[in-house]
This record gives structure tokens, C-alpha cells and sequence, in this order.
């Protein structure tokens, strides 16, 4: 009785996200079909660009891999009932700290360095993202606010040492020199992006679901998600448990960016994040904060990004209209929690 109590909220979840799915993809046909596009060609053409050789197939799940770990990111803080908007700042933060860590290594061996520096990235975003925690526990600080001005600070920060001491001598764009090729991730397919990245995203994906499942450190952030008065009145240490979610949220994040530099950019660029830390909360809502549901969710946006190009130049479709396919998707999920939400406030008068 009580694991079909688990299931039944589970398969709901499910329906609900593939019914988002569906209804945005219906929802921009219609809109094509109104601009006198073809939908049947453009969803064609993105499939082709998406899945049509090995190497967009790769390239899909390169694009994927970064939205992995940023949907963990917002996954974990949703499940203590956080939420983490800070982690864009995270990710700019761990892709920073972890090349300048690269930099100060050269010359020594390269599974150190990078064992080190994927290290140092996830403190860096930890340490932001535990700040965050800390102002909420202990000043009773919105965690929003302050995550949205960490995500400026951390932004600003990078940039200014990006465009100033770090930057590149004789470079036209603010960048730092690279790290070295010795250095990069291995990739898995010859001339793609696709990296070892993504095997470190799926074993964090396995390790946070068995956190949660398993440990009395995750028992008690879902505690905290799903009723905060009942979890301390239960002796759950909150101010800890908020700081701790919070930390390893960001932490997850920091290895997005760590992931980015040296999966693929070789070096940190300023400004480089196409807004991987926002598109992480959509991938973590429409996966409903599951582990294995974000990995779904993280691949169904990358289809969608790999394949814009090719439905652009193909269809003519603008690629503008995968921030409305992306728009719709969360819109979809979102509706039904706020009926619920609506429900229970009309409820309780």
C-alpha cells in the first residue's frame, strides 16, 4: 500500500510532463502554421539535425551535458524546498576558479590537474551557493534576492579579471590563455564536443538519487521540502540542513562550468554561458526534481538546441522559436501546480 502511495504522485508527474511536451510542441505547429512555415518540415529538420549522424547525435548530447548538471543543481535545492536562481553566478564561478587553478598546475600530471580543478570548481560554486544558504538560515535572508545579486557579483567579478589581469595578451575577445590540450577531457567521439563530462554527469545523476533515497542527510532535506515546521519540529537541524542543500546545489553547478572549460572551451571566456544556470531550473522543473527524469529533461532540450540550426536554414523557421518551444514547455508544467496552488488557497478560507 505504501509503495503504490509513491508511485501513483510519480506516474502523475510523468503524464503531467509529457502532456507539457506535447501540448508545446501543438501549441508551436499552430504558431508556425500562422507564420506560413511548414511544422511537419521544421520538426523534421530539427530531428535530422539532432539525431542524423553520429556526430549530432554527440554534438546533442555535449549540449545536453551541461543542462545534466545544472538540472541536478536545481533539483537538489528543490527537494528541500530552495530555490536555487543562483546558478548561473554557480557555474561562472566554478568555470573560473577551476581554470585559474589549471593554470597555477601546468607541467604537472594531467589526471591530477583535472581531478583538482573539477575540485576546485565545485567549491567555488559550493562556496557561493552555501552563502546563499547561510544568509537564509541565519538572517532569514530570501534566498531569491540573494541569488540573484550573487549571480551579478559573480558575473561581474569573472569578467573584470577576464577583460583586465588574466586576460589574454594581444586578444581581440576577453579570454584567458588555455589551459592546454594536455588538459581537456577526453572526448569520446573524434571532432565532436561530446566529453568524459557526461560520464561524471551520470554518476552524479545515480548519486543523487541514492542520497536522497538512502542517506539521513538527504531523508532530512526532503523533510524540510515537504513540511519545514514538522522537520524541525522532529529535531531536524535546519539551519544546517538550508546551508548543506545549498552548498552541494551550487556545487553541482560549479561543476557545469568547471565541466565547460575543460570539455570545451580550453580556457574561461567572458560571458560564455548561453544562460545554462536558467535553462537548468526548466530542465529540473519539467524532470519534476528526479534524478534520472532530469537526464530526460536535459536530453529533450538538447535535441531541441542541437537541432535549431538545421530547422532554421532548412525550414526557415527563426531560431527564436526554440525560446518559445522552451516557453511553452514550462508553462505546461507549471499550470497544473498552480491550479493546485489556487485550489488549496480557495480551500483554506
Amino acid at each position: 500500500m505504501g509503495n503504490k502511495g509513491r508511485l501513483k504522485p510519480t506516474l502523475g508527474d510523468l503524464a503531467i510532463s509529457m502532456a507539457a511536451i506535447l501540448f508545446s510542441f501543438v501549441i508551436s505547429a499552430l504558431i508556425m502554421l500562422a507564420a506560413g512555415y511548414n511544422p511537419l518540415q521544421a520538426f523534421s529538420a530539427m530531428l535530422n539535425g539532432s539525431f542524423g549522424s553520429m556526430n549530432s547525435i554527440a554534438n546533442t548530447l555535449a549540449k545536453a551535458t551541461p543542462l545534466i548538471f545544472v538540472g541536478l543543481a536545481c533539483a537538489f535545492s528543490n527537494k528541500g524546498g530552495i530555490f536555487n536562481i543562483g546558478a548561473e553566478g554557480q557555474l561562472y564561478m566554478g568555470a573560473f576558479v577551476a581554470t585559474v587553478v589549471a593554470l597555477s598546475m601546468q607541467g604537472m600530471p594531467r589526471l591530477v590537474v583535472i581531478i583538482v580543478c573539477m575540485l576546485a570548481g565545485a567549491l567555488a560554486g559550493g562556496a557561493v551557493g552555501g552563502m546563499t544558504g547561510m544568509l537564509k538560515a541565519k538572517l532569514q535572508i530570501n534566498e531569491v534576492i540573494v541569488a540573484i545579486m550573487f549571480n551579478y557579483i559573480c558575473k561581474f567579478l569573472t569578467s573584470h579579471f577576464v577583460n583586465g589581469p588574466l586576460k589574454e595578451a594581444g586578444s581581440q575577445t576577453a579570454k584567458t590563455i588555455h589551459i592546454g590540450e594536455g588538459y581537456m577531457l577526453t572526448k569520446l567521439v573524434p571532432k565532436t564536443q561530446l566529453t568524459t563530462a557526461i560520464i561524471l554527469a551520470l554518476m552524479l545523476m545515480v548519486a543523487q538519487y541514492f542520497f536522497f533515497a538512502k542517506t539521513r542527510a538527504g531523508y532530512n532535506i526532503r523533510a524540510m521540502g515537504e513540511n519545514p515546521l514538522a522537520a524541525q519540529a522532529s529535531g531536524i537541524p535546519m539551519s544546517a540542513t538550508i546551508i548543506l542543500t545549498m552548498g552541494i546545489s551550487g556545487a553541482l553547478a560549479g561543476l557545469a562550468g568547471a565541466t565547460e572549460v575543460f570539455g570545451k572551451m580550453g580556457r574561461f571566456i567572458d560571458l560564455f554561458s548561453p544562460g545554462y544556470g536558467f535553462t537548468g531550473i526548466a530542465v529540473a522543473v519539467l524532470g519534476r526534481n528526479n534524478p534520472f527524469a532530469v537526464l530526460l529533461s536535459a536530453l529533450l532540450f538538447g535535441i531541441i538546441d542541437a537541432g535549431s540550426l538545421k530547422m532554421s536554414y532548412v525550414a526557415g523557421v527563426s531560431t527564436s522559436m526554440i525560446g518559445v518551444m522552451q516557453g511553452l514547455v514550462i508553462l505546461f508544467v507549471a499550470t497544473p501546480n498552480l491550479v493546485r496552488f489556487i485550489k488549496i488557497k480557495k480551500g483554506s478560507k
